[in-house]
């Protein structure tokens, strides 16, 4: 299958946390706390233990308040943000390429039809940005069809084709009972049920005696970009964080490398992102110095030996192998040349290469 090339759009920072929850209220479309019994008792077992409920939605808050904004840029209903939740509480589970996987539990199959990869080097469904806008293009898609949220959360749990049956033989359903009485699973009832319940302990936080948390700027996600593959030992060293840390946050490369013709981007903190940008920046200068360096040590050498020599500037995801045949040269000349001890190139490299005829 043909893969779209990822994605290296990037959404705002979050809004100040004393907005973040009147503004996801003021997005929900649907019923409120009192749209039935079971909504308001699923609400209160959410938050049975308002302590343990306040430190869960702290852990979390850094990627419900990515989703937020991610949510901003399509015509999806508010409660649709807190779908994670239902799903997996936010959590980015470990993959799985045969089941359904990531924080919004995705299967495999699905995955395919929205467009993201999977296989043993990347699996999109955990990379957060490429997963969310998915999930929101599909639940956009569904409310055009449908006209009536309720529907796509049904849709998302149990599939489009399954309601479409549904909807020739009873037609839509009326607006009255909020949980349609309709035969579906038990488990795609409950599962609306578990939206409206959590939905409305955000939009009644009192009426359950919990406190709302707020994010701290510097915990604020951001999609960080990344020009080069590099290791993830040497991206979590440059971020400021530990390499279990960034591989918590970015868990869709399989190995130990960030890929960029996977995904050129890394979700960081917003206070390691700028940390991480100023030592990548520092780094592209070391390498453009050292390279310059190389340049004019061999050009004096060679100038003795009346060699002819011109050089190339590396571009954005250029290989070495790629600068080689270019040049009809091979890469252990290209790597003697630049005084290379490996086929590590950062773009704005200077390469020197020999002249062609």
């Amino acid at each position: 299958m043909v893969h779209p090339a990822p994605t290296t759009s990037t959404i705002a920072a979050p809004a100040p946390a004393e907005d973040m929850w009147d503004k996801l209220r003021s997005s929900f479309a649907m019923s409120d706390c009192n749209a039935g019994p079971a909504v308001l008792r699923r609400a209160k077992n959410y938050t049975r233990s308002p302590k343990r409920f306040e430190e869960h939605l702290q852990s979390v808050l850094p990627r419900l308040a990515y989703v937020q904004q991610v949510a901003a840029q399509y015509d999806v209903a508010g409660e649709f943000v807190l779908l994670p939740w239902v799903e997996s509480h936010y959590r980015p589970a470990s993959a799985h390429r045969q089941r359904s996987t990531g924080m919004w539990q995705i299967m495999p199959i699905t995955a395919g039809s929205m467009g993201l990869r999977v296989d043993r080097h990347y699996d999109a469904r955990l990379d957060m940005p490429a997963a969310t806008r998915a999930v929101m293009k599909l639940l956009e898609r569904y409310h055009a069809q449908f006209h009536d949220w309720r529907m796509v959360d049904y849709a998302y749990n149990a599939g489009a084709f399954s309601m479409q049956k549904l909807v020739r033989k009873h037609g839509l359903p009326t607006d009255q009972p909020v949980i349609p009485a309709w035969p579906v699973r038990r488990v795609t009832r409950e599962h609306l049920v578990k939206l409206l319940a959590i939905a409305c302990v955000i939009r009644e936080p009192e009426r359950f005696g919990v406190n709302l948390p707020i994010l701290p700027d510097a915990e604020q996600l951001v999609q960080t970009q990344v020009t080069a593959s590099i290791p993830m030992a040497k991206a979590a060293d440059q971020a400021g964080m530990s390499v279990v840390a960034l591989k918590h946050l970015n868990p869709a490369f399989g190995g130990d490398t960030v890929d960029v013709s996977a995904a050129p981007y890394l979700i960081l903190p917003a206070g390691h992102a700028e940390q991480f940008r100023a030592a990548a920046r520092e780094a592209a200068t070391a390498a453009t110095a050292a390279a310059s360096t190389r340049i004019a040590s061999s050009n004096s050498a060679d100038g003795a030996r009346g060699h002819r020599r011109r050089t190339h500037v590396v571009s954005r995801g250029e290989s070495l192998w790629q600068i080689a045949r270019e040049y009809s040269m091979n890469i252990t000349r290209l790597q003697q040349l630049n005084h290379l001890h490996d086929d590590a190139i950062q773009p704005g490299e200077v390469l020197q290469v020999d002249a062609v005829d």
